[in-house]
């Protein structure tokens, strides 16, 4: 029994990227399969009431304003010009514009699949196009999430490599949260983007690694 818990561990660990994308696959299908039955789910409540109750003040949307353009177009094509630019292997700065296009085309693809009306109830900036999944949690995850897994591979130094993952990842954390806050999305519009996301950067990742170290 111990080898064989062993192996199991073994082979966890081995295909840990292929078991979290498979979940995340699966989380994702369940709330497309509900936003296309038109529901409004509990947790879409439950979220916004939250964030309304404990974190709208005068003092925070202006805040909320600020964090949501690091997840939009214009900051992000912005970001991915410098990089490409400042990077000296030019095959990961263009694998860091791919990865961006690819995310954008992907999320314009779903959206315009399901077509889910954005919230209307309340909103404190202005807002067009479908709502499911949130581009700007997608995209950020995409995003911000690769250059996470490029610091982890490439930055020698541990203390600076794990402050820039710990800023980056509570940033993509912010601008899903924030979406929410400004009324413009349903909780479960950002937690399908994140999930769509993840599972898009393992295969990504897997992808673009073979470039990347191709001489």
């Amino acid at each position: 029994m111990k080898i064989n818990g062993e192996k199991i561990k073994e082979l966890i660990i081995k295909n840990l990227k292929w078991i979290i994308l498979f979940i995340c696959v699966i989380c994702f299908l369940e709330l497309a399969e509900e936003v296309f039955h038109n529901e409004i789910m509990k947790r879409d409540i439950i979220g916004y009431k939250i964030i309304s109750t404990y974190l709208i003040s005068d003092f925070t949307i202006p805040i909320a304003k600020i964090i949501t353009n690091f997840g939009g177009a214009i900051c992000l094509i912005m970001i991915s010009v410098v990089l490409l630019i400042v990077i000296k292997n030019k095959r990961i700065g263009i694998a860091v514009c791919a990865n961006l296009a690819i995310a954008w085309g992907v999320n314009s693809l779903l959206k315009n699949i399901l077509q889910r009306p954005r919230p209307t109830e309340y909103r404190l900036i202005d807002e067009s196009g479908y709502s499911f999944p949130s581009s700007h949690s997608m995209v950020s995850m995409a995003f911000y999430g690769f250059i996470i897994y490029l610091i982890y591979k490439y930055v020698k130094n541990k203390y600076l490599k794990w402050s820039l993952i710990t800023i980056l990842g509570v940033l993509i954390v912010l601008i899903g949260v924030s979406r929410i806050y400004l009324g413009v999305h349903y909780t479960s519009d950002v937690l399908a983007g994140f999930f769509v996301a993840i599972s898009y950067l393992v295969i990504y990742i897997s992808v673009i690694n073979k470039f990347i170290m191709k001489k």
